[in-house]
């Protein structure tokens, strides 16, 4: 299926605080997230190679032990296997990108 309405997809509840609509397509995965304020990420890593882009609200992301405050318009490149964490400042949404596929996530 070559469109998708992302409203169309139902919630998934990762993390309390942290829900997610998942699109996967042959070779990658789209996961948008939203965050209520104060959600924690605890730090993990992936073989998968992630590029975040915010799209709404403020979030604090350490990658790598380097820590930013991202704001609307902000994308950070995560490379595979690289510890990762994050806090939402604000209610927050944000699009990650992952290549490959994320299995976990079918």
């Amino acid at each position: 299926m070559p469109f998708i309405e992302i409203n169309d997809i139902a919630e998934r509840e990762v993390l309390p605080g942290c829900k997610a609509r998942i699109v996967h397509a042959d070779n990658m995965t789209l996961v948008y997230w939203s965050f209520d304020p104060g959600t924690v990420i605890p730090e993990h890593s992936h073989p998968h190679e992630q590029v975040a882009n915010l799209l709404d609200g403020e979030f604090e992301l350490t990658v790598g032990g380097e820590t930013r405050g991202l704001r609307v318009g902000s994308v950070a490149t995560i490379p595979s296997d690289t510890p990762h964490s994050g806090k939402a400042i604000t209610a927050a949404r944000i699009l990650d990108v992952f290549h490959p596929i994320r299995e976990d996530l079918l």
